[in-house]
């Protein structure tokens, strides 16, 4: 297996990257945990070098829970949710490396611009931005701004409505409104991410942002849009490097909850 080598910099900020074995027939891609150099974080704190290079570099994105696409994605939610611009340059990096598309990479800002607001998306539009121009990538290659959209299941959409209109609508009308149009009946249906990607963006930035009584309804969206126990779980191990341990524990007994009450159902 290589060390981490450094890469060629897309900015000043842009980080090292590194080859590794592939899994489950993709091309995995091993990455530096910071968009520092390594040089740099050993000229500040050698140890916090040995944990990124051990712990992350060499064992979490090596994981096979979650595929290296998933991981990038998942890294990316958290990141934009998290307003943390600097280390985002990187990982939209990586995540194109991992196949990842433009078009995806687009829908993830926009998506997050809902659900950690229109600053955070803001900012990792700039940073985005200059990834973008630095690999050639055009408007053709983006999302739409007005596609067709996927086919809306009628009876979810009504039981949705009907709860948020109860437990919202006396108290905030125009939210019941911006949530019905444009969130759940256009933002969701959008084609530029399949439905489990958009759940899983929404489950990781949830999580990143401490957000732990959301995270049942979309959990379990999550997983009617195909996503697996054991990657929930996963999401969960990569927030706590991305996120800090106390939202990763934070999000362990709502997920237990939602993984015991589907279990249940299910016997």
């Amino acid at each position: 297996m290589k060390k981490v080598i450094a890469a060629a910099a897309i900015s000043m900020m842009l980080a090292d990257l590194a080859a590794a074995e592939p899994k489950r027939g993709e091309t995995m891609l091993n990455v530096n945990p910071s968009s520092l150099s390594v040089a740099d974080i050993e000229s500040v704190s050698p140890a916090l070098a040995r944990f990124g290079r051990e712990a992350i570099t060499d064992d979490l994105w090596k994981r096979d829970a979650l595929s290296i696409r998933d991981r990038s994605i998942v890294t990316l939610a958290i990141l934009i949710a998290r307003n943390q611009p600097a280390e985002l340059q990187h990982y939209v990096g990586v995540a194109l490396d991992s196949g990842v598309t433009p078009a995806e990479v687009s829908e993830i800002i926009t998506h997050l611009a809902f659900y950690s607001g229109w600053p955070n998306a803001m900012s990792a539009i700039a940073v985005t931005k200059n990834v973008f121009q630095a690999r050639g990538i055009g408007a053709d290659q983006l999302a739409e701004a007005s596609p067709a959209l996927l086919p809306l299941n009628q009876a979810a959409e009504q039981q949705r409505s009907a709860t948020v209109e109860k437990n919202v609508g006396p108290i905030s009308p125009g939210l019941v409104r911006f949530t019905a149009d444009p969130l759940f009946l256009n933002l969701w249906q959008r084609p530029a991410l399949k439905p489990r990607d958009r759940s899983l963006v929404t489950v990781s930035a949830l999580i990143a942002s401490g957000q732990s009584a959301q995270i049942s309804y979309h959990l379990n969206r999550a997983m009617d849009n195909g996503l697996t126990a054991e990657e929930a779980g996963e999401i969960i191990t990569q927030a706590a490097f991305y996120a800090g341990w106390p939202n990763a524990f934070s999000a362990v007994p709502v997920v237990g909850d939602v993984l015991r009450d589907r279990a249940a159902k299910q016997e």
